[in-house]
């Protein structure tokens, strides 16, 4: 048992476990979102129960030449619908070959590759504020469909849907009954 909370006492041994007594009590007063964005400043799960992955919320990229800035703003407003290379390349008025090149130069990454993780990303966010039915958070972020939703999350970040859920929920970090 990493902490333990008996009302007006709580309780935890070690400073892990009060980081991890600390989310909980952020967890309690404030909510999921916001004790999932304090555990990504720390850099810390929040909720533990063994070993793990961290989990650090990807920021938006410092972009050297702003000329992505904009593209990159209009696909996250957008990826739940059907956005290809082809659709990047065409709203940024260059070739899909310029566009990878852009991506690669400024990004360090694929417009494909950069597509998936964005949508991975919002799909665990919905997953973190509650959507239970996986077909529609696979439809929301643009992944299309639950298999290929749990694909990617897990590839992602290690954990099926199901046990990202779990650690990341509003559920989570409840504390144990004893």
């Amino acid at each position: 048992m990493l902490f333990v909370d008996e009302g007006d006492i709580l309780t935890a041994a070690g400073s892990a476990a009060a980081l991890d007594l600390c989310l909980h009590v952020v967890r309690r007063d404030h909510g999921a979102d916001v004790t999932n964005a304090v555990s990504r400043r720390l850099v810390f799960a929040a909720h533990r129960d063994g070993g793990q992955k961290q989990f650090v919320e990807r920021p938006m990229p410092d972009v050297p030449d702003e000329s992505l800035g904009p593209l990159l703003a209009w696909a996250q407003e957008r990826l739940g619908e059907p956005l290809t290379v082809a659709d990047l390349a065409a709203r940024a008025a260059v070739s899909s070959a310029t566009l990878h090149r852009r991506f690669r130069t400024q990004l360090g990454t694929t417009p494909l590759a950069w597509l998936t993780g964005e949508r991975v990303a919002l799909a665990c966010r919905l997953i973190e504020r509650g959507e239970e039915r996986l077909d529609v958070v696979a439809a929301r972020s643009g992944l299309g469909t639950a298999a290929n939703l749990r694909a990617r999350v897990r590839r992602e970040t290690g954990l099926s849907p199901s046990a990202y859920r779990q650690r990341f929920g509003p559920a989570a970090g409840e504390p144990l009954q004893t």
